[in-house]
């Protein structure tokens, strides 16, 4: 291996190490929020309070519909 190929890998893992740091400092930064929607559009008694720290705009009743929708469309899948 030349010298310039060996400072040209050098900076590749340089450059791919600084990405793993920040990769590590977002990764760390964020919070999983669990919101689950039962097939039939069931939701629990604190939904909305967990919803409320998802950040925008989320209306519970169009997200019971989809959730709806999306079961009707597997069965229909499933059953023809």
């Amino acid at each position: 291996m030349g010298e310039n190929e060996g400072h040209f890998r050098n900076q590749r893992i340089k450059k791919h190490l600084k990405q793993l740091k920040w990769c590590k400092k977002f990764l760390m930064a964020l919070k999983m929020q669990a919101c689950v929607i039962g097939a039939t559009g069931a939701i629990s008694k604190s939904f909305r309070k967990y919803m409320n720290n998802i950040p925008g705009n989320h209306e519970v009743k169009e997200l019971q519909k989809t959730a709806i929708l999306g079961t009707a469309h597997i069965l229909r899948k499933v059953l023809t």
